[in-house]
């Protein structure tokens, strides 16, 4: 049985990503700051006869609950063939580049960059051990250089998130370093926006969640042939998924 770790997962689009995995025969971990927040997405999954999940406490921002949660899945698995860096924060108001505040672009740099770079680094020895690991990092089209210089792009006037945005474009630089140091490997890394959703991240507007959680899925589910080191939304770019950095 394949084995995934996801973080953030116990609400949201995490969740769901969950939902979907162990509905195709994996064993998920369910990585949640809170521990009873991840007992209970756990319980709830369970009551839907979805019973190969356990919760693990994990802190990405944390180096020594990091380090935990690799001991304690090390003690339930010799390989882990996916890891989901989901877990993410906005950064909060205010938004803009001359008015946050230095600790909001820590917080969220700390979560969504270096809290990445700590949990790959220390599950990367098991997920060396699969035949076949992916790493999909949570992004977003708000993280392309791109688009967000582009006037014509559609979020050009209102996706204007100072703090979150460029969080996530670093959080693609480091998604393409990994991926051109794991390029001689059986590894498949890649930078996947599931789209505007409706989650208490959103306030509850946009897509559906299910939808989003297919996103994620199917490029912690590719082949030996699939892609790996891009920049992918399907709500951006429909045809091909893959969108410019």
């Amino acid at each position: 049985m394949k084995s995934a770790l996801i973080t953030g997962a116990n609400k949201g689009i995490g969740f769901e990503t969950a939902k979907q995995l162990l509905q195709k025969g994996f064993y998920v971990f369910i990585g949640s700051r809170d521990l009873q927040n991840g007992l209970q997405a756990v319980e709830k999954l369970k009551a839907e006869g979805l019973t190969n999940v356990e919760a693990i406490q994990v802190d990405v921002t944390d180096d020594n609950s990091v380090k935990n949660a690799r001991t304690e899945i090390g003690k339930k698995t010799d390989s882990l063939d996916v890891l989901i860096n989901n877990a993410g924060i906005n950064g909060g108001a205010p938004y803009t580049a001359l008015e946050a505040s230095s600790d909001q672009f820590f917080s969220a740099f700390n979560t969504n960059v270096f809290g990445v770079a700590r949990v790959t680094q220390a599950f990367i020895d098991l997920l060396r051990k699969s035949s076949e690991p992916r790493i999909v990092n949570v992004s977003t089209s708000v993280g392309s250089l791109t688009l967000q210089s582009d006037p014509n792009w559609f979020g050009y006037n209102f996706a204007k998130f100072a703090v979150y945005g460029s969080s996530k474009a670093a959080l693609n630089m480091f998604t393409v370093h990994l991926a051109y140091e794991l390029r001689d490997t059986t590894f498949k890394v890649n930078a996947v926006c599931p789209g505007y959703t409706k989650t208490d991240f959103t306030g509850y507007n946009g897509g559906e969640v299910e939808e989003a959680g297919k996103r994620i899925v199917k490029y912690a589910l590719l082949d030996k042939d699939g892609v790996t080191g891009k920049f992918i939304s399907e709500e951006t770019n429909p045809e091909t998924g893959e969108i410019a950095w």
